[in-house]
């Protein structure tokens, strides 16, 4: 360690000041070994086993020895989907555990001060999603084939967070105990029309009519997804009940009973929040309630990591809450309740993340070697974020009247708990 403090190699240095609690083996571009770290490794998640051994991390570009160390939010991503970095042992999933355990909530340290200045401006610059731009920025990424994301999400195509209600659930259990969340969180009663904002392939908006007898009206930008949510409606024998629309929410007029929307508001951007809440309280029945589900931070506001901005999710964030809370008061809507779901996404994030990987070799057919390590990158990254950095996702109730729902949450469990279907049927 005397010999990495010593170094004039930056890239050394940064490793040397971030891993401090386990141990990591970086293979420079012109061969030489460091190490960093105290040695003891922890597994990179609970339920995974003690590692037998720590990542080395082998470079292959000169390049990345400055890269890596002025902006490994960017640079760490494109070296691995581009070959430059490979692990000579462990996995990305290893690596970017080790990273981010050790980085916590506050990124790289000093590395990161510089940046963190100009940081507020730059998110809300990044954040402006006109309805052209946003269209763009869906298509980027829900517009993927359907057979990639069959290749590691529950049958249902839920792309969002599940609801871990006790250990040992299997995704397609919990993934039905979000949809059962959602819905007794929302009072549904038969006839009432629902709006589902951002509907992705559908599955929620079927789900809801099925079990309370509810017309539903899906909206998305993705082409992709309308296509598919239509035909899964016709298939259901649910098109006379649900119909799926390629529409901008700020677009839509009309009166709901009830509104829902699922990981949607992280790609709204933090200049449109007034003008999303003020569009949902306008768009709801006097007597209505909405449920928001989306990504949010434990620590206060933040920036998108480069490297997901660029090639996941341009134009996504996930804002504070003291970032929605403000528009949400702002807008004339009422919080009735609201829930934060720690870890369970992490959790979401690690059933898919094995999911693809066991299912890889399809995924490369399907697109090439490099989309590959893209995704594991993104899916590890992720997960890594649910676990370690603050990330945690948000369930806000919110009405235009204080008496729009129950003065007490007991009907929550006694809607989920009547709603749950005997063992062996689909939920």
């Amino acid at each position: 360690m005397d010999r990495c403090r010593r170094s004039p190699v930056l890239l050394a240095r940064m490793f040397d000041a971030l891993i401090v609690t386990g141990r990591l083996t970086l293979i420079d571009a012109d061969g030489r070994r460091w190490e960093f770290g105290d040695g003891d490794t922890p597994p990179a998640s609970p339920d995974a086993p003690p590692p037998e051994s720590h990542p080395v991390v082998r470079l292959h570009d000169r390049a990345l020895h400055w890269k890596l160390a002025l902006n490994p939010g960017l640079y760490a991503g494109e070296a691995y989907m581009d070959g430059a970095l490979t692990l000579d042992r462990g996995g990305i999933h290893d690596l970017i555990a080790l990273v981010l355990r050790n980085a916590g909530g506050g990124g790289y340290g000093r590395w990161d001060a510089l940046r963190d200045r100009v940081r507020p401006l730059l998110r809300w610059l990044r954040q402006i999603n006109p309805a052209a731009r946003s269209r763009r920025n869906v298509a980027h990424h829900y517009d993927l084939s359907e057979q990639l994301y069959a290749l590691f999400l529950d049958p249902d195509l839920q792309y969002s967070c599940a609801y871990f209600t006790e250990p040992g659930l299997s995704l397609e259990e919990a993934q039905a105990a979000k949809k059962r969340h959602i819905a007794a969180k929302l009072l549904l009663r038969p006839g009432q029309r629902v709006l589902d904002i951002g509907c992705g392939w559908g599955g929620l908006a079927l789900h809801l009519a099925r079990a309370a007898d509810v017309e539903v009206t899906g909206v998305t930008l993705s082409q992709e997804q309308l296509a598919i949510a239509r035909r899964r409606a016709e298939e259901a024998g649910l098109s006379d009940r649900v119909r799926f629309e390629l529409a901008d929410y700020r677009r839509l007029k009309g009166r709901f009973d009830r509104i829902v929307s699922v990981g949607m508001f992280e790609h709204v951007g933090l200049p449109h929040y007034d003008t999303f809440f003020a569009t949902a309280r306008d768009l709801l029945s006097e007597d209505g309630v909405m449920l928001l589900h989306a990504i949010g931070r434990l620590e206060g506001p933040g920036s998108t990591s480069p490297w997901l901005r660029r090639y996941i999710f341009p134009g996504g964030y996930s804002p504070a809450l003291s970032e929605v809370l403000p528009a949400i008061e702002r807008s004339g809507l009422y919080l009735t309740d609201m829930e934060i779901l720690r870890l369970h996404y992490a959790e979401t994030l690690r059933h898919w993340r094995e999911r693809f990987l066991a299912n890889r070799d399809k995924a490369a057919r399907l697109y090439d070697e490099r989309f590959c390590r893209m995704w594991e990158f993104y899916l590890a990254g992720c997960e890594g974020a649910f676990r370690y950095q603050g990330h945690m996702v948000w369930q806000a109730q919110l009405a235009r009247r204080l008496d729009a729902v129950p003065l007490t949450r007991d009907y929550v469990q006694q809607t989920e708990t009547a709603t749950i279907p005997a063992k062996g049927l689909a939920a």
